[in-house]
């Protein structure tokens, strides 16, 4: 074949795959066409497979599943002692979206956080005293792992790994507004001038009982018991300590001798501390409460106490800076989900759902 022939036959070849390639891409959208568009997260290709996969929203093309929401609803209605079937189908809609909002920002301060991680050191400490306060949320520790199983969470490490990341968002957010929470002592001392009259400390009573639980016996016996443990106090056979010790069922005070301390109406139930803060001093009387009979005595009380700026300073301070706080950390958020809003997309067709 001629040099000439060849050339030809090579520019035919070409020819043909350009042609090929032109369709491909242009006109009848072949392979090539559809693995570059599934490339391109924003067409209308890759958005449908991600939905057909579950994806309800995206965050730096990271995606949030139908599967994770639902269990980010499921927990926030187990923290509320409910499930999905005791809300109505809007109030479920609600949830969902108030749900996927954190789960959104929960991405966002992750990104954020990851790229300061130098600057925001998590020790063992921190984790592990979280995780304590975690686990007393559970019944027991294989409560809390069927718990985490639900949640997809596969291992002890896999929960570590995943409060040392959110306590490490938590001090990104502090470290970005931490000068937006600050209190100054005018701001204190103006809000305790207006509220000084609820800071007061409240009536308080200092109270000693001795209690029988009406569980596994009777109202009846559980009075009987006491009417003559009363009776051995009045007549001095034994003393309150004796009583208590012997006959309680409290078992925080019984070796005390029957001491609850200093007591406000609002630590005690409401029955129980209407007939402490009514009884006469040094009198032990018997009281009927919700779950048994009491043995009490109000060995001394105190009348509600003004308190100047000095004593509740600390209090001040620490309440006005955790409402401070709070605010900047929600426009801190509201700020950051607006900076970078062409990073998240959401598919509102996947969330209402049934």
């Amino acid at each position: 074949m001629s040099p000439l022939a060849k050339f030809s036959l090579r520019l035919a070849l070409y020819g043909l795959v350009i042609a090929w390639l032109a369709g491909d891409l242009f006109l009848f959208h072949g392979p090539l066409r559809r693995k570059i568009d599934l490339a391109d997260p924003s067409s209308q290709e890759a958005i449908a497979a991600a939905k057909n996969r579950g994806v309800v929203a995206r965050v730096f093309n990271h995606q949030i599943t139908r599967g994770q929401l639902e269990r980010a609803v499921y927990e926030r209605l187990w923290l509320e002692g409910k499930s999905p079937a005791d809300i109505s189908p809007q109030n479920l809609k609600i949830l969902r979206y108030a749900a996927l909002d954190e789960l959104i920002d929960h991405e966002l301060l992750r990104v954020k956080a990851k790229a300061n991680a130098l600057h925001l050191k998590v020790s063992g400490e921190e984790i592990n005293e979280r995780l304590r306060r975690l686990l007393g949320r559970f019944e027991s520790k294989g409560a809390m792992e069927s718990a985490m199983k639900s949640q997809g969470i596969a291992s002890e490490q896999a929960l570590r790994d995943r409060i040392a990341a959110r306590i490490q968002q938590e001090k990104y957010v502090l470290m970005r507004i931490g000068p937006l929470s600050q209190v100054t002592d005018e701001e204190a001392r103006s809000w305790f001038a207006e509220n000084e009259s609820h800071l007061a400390t409240p009536e308080r009573a200092e109270v000693r009982h001795v209690f029988i639980a009406t569980l596994e016996r009777t109202p009846e016996e559980a009075k009987t018991a006491l009417d003559t443990a009363l009776a051995d106090l009045t007549a001095g056979k034994k003393d309150f300590a004796t009583l208590a010790r012997e006959l309680s069922e409290d078992p925080a005070t019984k070796d005390k001798g029957g001491a609850l301390g200093w007591m406000t109406r609002e630590r005690l139930p409401a029955g129980f501390a209407a007939a402490v803060f009514t009884l006469p001093l040094q009198k032990p009387s018997l009281v009927r409460g919700s779950l048994g009979w009491h043995l009490v005595e109000v060995t001394a009380r105190l009348p509600v106490a003004p308190r100047s700026f000095e004593d509740a300073q600390a209090e001040v301070l620490a309440a006005l800076e955790a409402v401070k706080r709070q605010q900047a950390i929600s426009r801190y958020r509201d700020a950051l989900r607006r900076f970078e809003a062409a990073k998240i997309d959401v598919f509102h067709d996947m969330i209402a759902g049934p």
